[in-house]
């Protein structure tokens, strides 16, 4: 063993000996300052950093980067890499999540593929499934994002918030142009560009009408030779 695996190695003896689990010791990482809880499972490609916390009873990897983050009891984190933040309970991270500094994400909520967050504080139950990118922004309780949903928090010189409250529903393909505000209960069409206040309970909608033109598709292959 060279100077730095000798250390290495002693941590990761020391947390199976507290009763935390991995499937192949010698495949993760994990520096001196990590505290992990009892039954958390820490799979092969698990790389731990810096001041990170991990509760009980947790599933941590595969190919999964942390560093510096709090993470609840209870939670599954997937394929994905977090940096200076916090993981409340119960929550489901991944696969290909980035979690960038500074932000919270509430109890029980699940953020998923291709999904990245920055700077934002995200309430409990709160769900972004895919594809999603949430900036400078905060976000109350049990909101569901639908994919393709962007905050729009740089204007070229300076960053703005997005306030989003409690059981909003925003629709796939959403940009929110900050500094913009959705209050509680709101619904957000898919394919809306939202500029404006959107009011308790009320729904968005701001996308061109759709124009049908029978047989354009049949003549235009006409003027191109194809069937």
């Amino acid at each position: 063993m060279n100077d730095y695996s000798a250390p290495l190695q002693a941590k990761r003896e020391q947390l199976l000996q507290a009763g935390v689990l991995m499937m192949d010791p010698a495949a993760v990482y994990v520096e001196d300052d990590v505290t992990v809880g009892a039954g958390t499972l820490l799979l092969p490609g698990t790389i731990l950093r810096g001041k990170t916390v991990i509760g009980e009873n947790c599933c941590i990897g595969p190919q999964v980067m942390l560093t510096s983050c709090t993470v609840g009891d209870g939670c599954t984190i997937n394929a994905s890499q977090c940096e200076e933040s916090t993981i409340e309970r119960s929550c489901q991270i991944g696969p290909y999540t980035h979690i960038r500094p500074h932000c919270v994400v509430g109890e029980g909520s699940k953020i998923g593929a291709f999904v990245q967050l920055k700077n934002c504080n995200l309430g409990r139950g709160t769900k972004m499934a895919h594809l999603t990118y949430v900036g400078d922004s905060d976000v109350g309780e049990d909101c569901n994002f639908g994919c393709g949903t962007v905050t729009c928090n740089y204007d070229g010189f300076q960053k703005h918030r997005t306030t989003i409250g409690s059981h909003v529903f925003v629709g796939c393909n959403t940009n929110l142009v900050a500094p913009v505000t959705v209050k509680d209960g709101a619904f957000i069409a898919a394919g809306t560009t939202v500029t404006d206040l959107v009011r308790e309970d009320a729904m968005a909608i701001g996308r061109v009408r759709q124009e049908v033109k029978e047989g354009w598709a049949r003549e235009n292959r006409k003027k191109r030779g194809k069937k």
